[in-house]
């Protein structure tokens, strides 16, 4: 891969800060629509799980070939290390123009927004999330997960209270200040002078692709488990039983499920569990991959139509089943998943799996 033109200095025109594989991805996809030229700095807020540790080096090797600087920050190396992080950053943060983030529920991109004073500041897509954030910004909401909407705040949300205030204060258009939300998802309820650019995966399918199309299925995994969403046993009969009836031999596993569940999963399905080294949607274009991917509401099934435009590739989405969730499920959480499978445009709708 050829590098891009521009040669990002110390002082750049635009920093962005990423803290998963896929917010680098859209920082990329972002970058590449934009003019040619302007330096770009990535910083990467690294994680401490070893799995999107090794999917963020990755795709800071591609975004090293693109021509864009990459600054890796142990961000959560100890209880030394923000502060550490931050007072390296504020000389970049002040002399940055534009800020490109791909959290803007992050309270570290959110104490972050309140150093800079760039005049554009951009949020890439980081899934799901992004249509919950238009939608709060929109509202004038405080900014919150959907998945933890509607529990009570607990000592260290009002704790930080005032930075997320600031932050949402910042993330909202002014005089001499400007907000663009580059995007793949369904963005309804757009705020006031919000810009909003579509996210194709130009990059994706240029860089990389077509695949080799085999006859089988894959699915995908979901960390709903892992976030208290859905129960692990009603989530694992569910997985079975899409395998069995659509032919899947393997698990494209997310990120941050456990190990445990994962054993579990293959020993009882029989399903091969790949741990992508990449997000899926470069494992899609790259390939090999099936002729119907099997999702569940999630991310993915608005980008891999997209990701794999112009190949035989059926994405089909299977709906949360209500009794799947549990009590801790957030009072959203059904119909924010509905809403996912719903606006998701290009993909195939499948019968729900009942429960156990």
């Amino acid at each position: 891969m050829s590098p891009r033109a521009g040669n990002p200095g110390t002082t750049p025109h635009t920093l962005a800060f990423v803290e998963s594989p896929v917010q680098l991805l859209n920082v990329l996809e972002w970058a590449y629509a934009q003019e040619p030229g302007a330096g770009l700095t990535l910083v990467v807020l690294s994680p401490t799980d070893p799995m999107t540790r090794g999917q963020l080096r990755r795709m800071a090797e591609l975004a090293r070939d693109e021509g864009h600087e990459v600054r890796w920050e142990e961000a959560r190396g100890g209880p030394t290390a923000p502060f550490r992080t931050i007072g390296g950053l504020v000389p970049l943060l002040r002399a940055a123009q534009r800020v490109v983030m791909g959290d803007p529920f992050s309270r570290y991109v959110q104490l972050l927004l309140t150093i800079t004073r760039a005049a554009d500041l951009v949020v890439v897509d980081d899934g799901t999330a992004t249509m919950e954030f238009v939608g709060q910004l929109a509202r004038g909401e405080r900014l919150v997960r959907w998945h933890r909407k509607g529990s009570r705040p607990g000592p260290r949300d009002l704790l930080f209270a005032p930075v997320s205030s600031s932050a949402r204060r910042r993330l909202t258009p002014a005089a001499g200040r400007r907000v663009q939300v580059f995007s793949s998802m369904p963005v309804t309820d757009t705020p006031a002078d919000v810009t909003v650019t579509p996210h194709t995966f130009a990059w994706t399918r240029d860089r990389f692709g077509p695949p080799r199309v085999t006859k089988g299925a894959d699915l995908v995994g979901t960390s709903l488990v892992e976030t208290g969403v859905v129960d692990g046993d009603s989530y694992l009969h569910a997985v079975g039983v899409l395998a069995r009836t659509h032919g899947a031999s393997r698990y494209f596993a997310h990120r941050r499920e456990s190990a445990d569940k994962l054993h579990r999963l293959a020993v009882e399905t029989g399903l091969e569990v790949v741990r992508p080294d990449l997000p899926l949607e470069l494992i899609a274009r790259r390939g090999p991959i099936g002729r119907t991917v099997l999702s569940f509401p999630s991310t993915v099934v608005h980008t891999l139509p997209l990701a794999l435009a112009g190949t035989d590739v059926r994405v089909a989405v299977c709906d949360i089943d209500p009794t799947w969730l549990t009590a801790h499920a957030s009072p959203r959480a059904q119909g924010f998943l509905s809403g996912v499978t719903g606006t998701a445009k290009g993909v195939d709708r499948l019968a729900t799996v009942t429960a156990l």
